[in-house]
């Protein structure tokens, strides 16, 4: 994803909450996730550069649920 998508992007999502830990860096998150929705891969055999597979899919139920 480019800057320029991401700053027209970003504004579109919601918030995260500030507990606990530190948030994920969103645009990591959602590259995650745009890659699993192109490949149809299952959530574990996302790579690992993206960081762990449970944090997208936790994120993207999120998105889900709320209609983001």
């Amino acid at each position: 994803m480019t800057d320029e998508q991401w700053a027209l992007l970003q504004p579109l999502l919601p918030q995260t909450a500030r507990m606990g830990r530190p948030p994920r860096d969103r645009r990591q998150v959602f590259d995650e996730t745009w890659r699993r929705a192109r490949t149809g891969s299952p959530w574990r055999d996302v790579p690992e550069r993206y960081g762990p597979w449970q944090t997208a899919y936790t994120m993207f139920r999120r998105w889900q649920i709320d209609g983001t």
